[in-house]
């Protein structure tokens, strides 16, 4: 089967490793896959495997190429102005109308694509127009208004999702978007959950080369995450402060956080034992050789650096916070969840470190391996 994955951008971010694994796993399975992007960021992700076509369409650059998309841009701004975070309305709409000139090129040069995948609400807010009868579109996250305007948010809502093929990434994310849709009125064409695809193989590949330099020498504990207030590493910090543990904690990610984060640490006297590694291309030779991963986030619509830690071999606990984390942490591995405070946390961190971890089942991730999640997105 032909296939098409669109994502925004190709930054190194979890929502961006999930669209160029998805790619990779079509292809790996003997499809024609595609793998569509708007614009790359400072240490683009490519697909691994070969015979995913790429192709670039930067709806922005495209816009302001011609005279009809400078007016379309300038009204769009004058609208954003009259009423804020509407951009999207008058943008995304001429977006979607460039994007469909562009699949239909493909597929005229392809064939039809039997599944188009859109990856991220800012993907498809840029283009929401666009309209296939094979297109599927992915919630990553929990479904929440991006404006106080409660007639923006309803507006939004209804272009985005009204009477479109809808995937969840957890059953989480399902049932809360499925509660807004009611109270909202909007009507998806469908909704389901489909799970993102662990490329086990190629993890544990890279999980297995040579150790960083600047790895610490003996056990740590690990975090994999974007320095956001989503990801919520402050409250981390306080677990790891209140926890009876000297290993160090190493935090691998980048954010606008970063500077608040190391004068926190450096508040609650830990900073010689916190490690931020910054962005790393391999992230996975961190995760195999940490006693422990601690996920801390306020949200997570599924939260896949947990079972990527679990491909990797890595205990894992997290905070039982909204979203998709129950998706992973369930029958034997939910008592490794603890409330969402820094009290429990630093308990929970106590706990699993003092037993020594434990050992990792493989049939923990097999609700993520690549080849189920290929066959769940090609179901009519």
């Amino acid at each position: 089967m032909r296939t098409l994955v669109i994502v925004r951008t190709l930054k190194t971010g979890g929502m961006e490793r999930v669209a160029v694994n998805l790619a990779d796993a079509f292809a790996d399975q003997g499809h024609e896959s595609h793998l569509l992007y708007f614009k790359i960021r400072k240490d683009p992700l490519y697909p691994n495997n070969k015979k995913v076509l790429l192709h670039e369409f930067n709806v922005n650059q495209i816009t302001l190429r011609r005279p009809l998309g400078i007016m379309v841009e300038i009204a769009a701004k004058l609208c954003n102005l009259a009423w804020r975070k509407s951009h999207f309305l008058i943008a995304g709409w001429y977006g979607g109308q460039q994007l469909q000139n562009k699949i239909a090129q493909l597929e005229q040069q392809h064939g039809t694509f039997d599944r188009i995948i859109f990856r991220g609400e800012g993907t498809y807010e840029s283009a929401w127009s666009f309209k296939h009868p094979n297109a599927i579109y992915v919630l990553e996250n929990l479904v929440k208004a991006n404006s106080n305007s409660k007639r923006l948010a309803k507006k939004r809502f209804n272009v985005l999702f009204h009477n479109k093929q809808l995937a969840a990434v957890s059953t989480g994310v399902k049932n809360a978007a499925i509660s807004l849709f009611t109270k909202e009125n909007i009507t998806p064409k469908h909704i389901q959950v489909i799970t993102n695809p662990c490329p086990i193989e190629q993890i544990r590949q890279q999980a297995n080369v040579q150790k960083p330099h600047d790895m610490p020498k003996g056990p740590y504990m690990i975090n994999v995450a974007r320095l956001v207030p989503q990801k919520d590493q402050n409250m981390l910090l306080e677990a790891y402060a209140k926890s009876r543990q000297t290993l160090p904690l190493v935090i691998v990610g980048e954010g606008k956080l970063k500077i608040e984060l190391k004068n926190k640490a450096k508040s609650l006297g830990i900073e010689n034992n916190v490690y931020f590694a910054g962005n790393q291309t391999n992230p996975y030779v961190w995760m195999k050789h940490a006693s422990l991963f601690v996920l801390s986030s306020k949200i997570e619509g599924l939260g896949i650096v947990l079972f990527e830690s679990l491909a990797c071999g890595t205990p894992i606990i997290s905070v039982d916070c909204p979203g998709g984390v129950r998706d992973i942490f369930k029958e034997e591995l939910e008592p490794y969840l603890c409330e969402q405070n820094a009290d429990a946390l630093a308990l929970k961190i106590d706990q699993v470190i003092e037993q020594n971890g434990y050992p990792i089942k493989e049939e923990w991730i097999e609700d993520f391996k690549p080849e189920n999640v290929v066959k769940a997105f090609l179901q009519k």
